[in-house]
């Protein structure tokens, strides 16, 4: 699912709240039938910026062995030893089509490369959802179509919800849409084809959602009917 909206329309707040790190004013949020930050190793997540120093003498796989913290055997708790996290980490880098970077630094890396790596770190946890912020802020467009291609894949074993500014891009990937303008319109992939994609882009934080408008309008007119949410990402 891509969530789409305008700059302060609360995409990035909606991503928090779906992981517990802030609380609603009002209502309720179930992830996975469960509160926030209850089941936080069922989730992975790329933020929209990670702030890993280039210079910093770390490579590809010590970055990713970081989803394995708090995970290890401690106190009597079953877990990953470190040799079975490496063992993991290289795995999920090969699956990744990174494991001949394993061993380099994090700032050789290209801003596709280093992607991959964040999202190698998330996956980890073997979560059941996986959550990405502007995954492809810094990757070219020749990059971009490669990690879309890895994101479907991926999406065979996890479900996704990844914040875009560029629904052009992912429209051939994705499956729905969450127009989040203050409010969260869903839509299905059929309804944002076409016009709508042009039409979803002149949109302002003050305006409804316009796609919203223009399904109900068709909807009205006899032309489409309109269905509700549901279904999975």
């Amino acid at each position: 699912m891509a969530v789409i909206g305008p700059n302060g329309g609360g995409k990035s707040t909606l991503i928090r709240l779906i992981l517990g790190l802030i609380k609603p004013d009002k209502g309720k949020i179930r992830v996975l039938g469960e509160r926030p930050g209850k089941l936080t190793q069922a989730l992975g997540y790329v933020p929209q910026n990670v702030h890993i120093n280039g210079h910093f003498p770390i490579n590809a796989l010590d970055v990713v062995l970081m989803g394995c913290l708090g995970t290890g055997r401690r106190s009597g708790q079953s877990g990953r030893t470190r040799k079975e996290c490496e063992k993991d980490g290289l795995a999920t880098l090969e699956r990744l089509g990174m494991a001949q970077h394993a061993r380099k630094k994090i700032g050789e890396l290209s801003g596709g490369q280093r992607q991959r790596v964040f999202v190698a770190r998330s996956l980890m946890t073997q979560p059941r959802l996986l959550l990405l912020d502007e995954p492809m802020a810094s990757i070219d467009s020749k990059g971009r179509a490669n990690f879309l291609s890895l994101l479907k894949t991926l999406n065979k074993d996890v479900a996704i919800v990844v914040v875009t500014h560029d629904l052009f891009s992912v429209s051939a990937y994705v499956k729905s849409v969450a127009c989040v303008n203050h409010r969260l319109h869903y839509h299905s992939h059929k309804e944002i084809e076409g016009q709508m994609l042009e039409t979803m882009y002149a949109c302002s934080v003050e305006d409804v959602c316009r796609v919203q408008v223009l399904t109900q309008g068709l909807a009205g007119t006899g032309l489409k009917k309109i269905g509700g949410a549901g279904g999975n990402p």
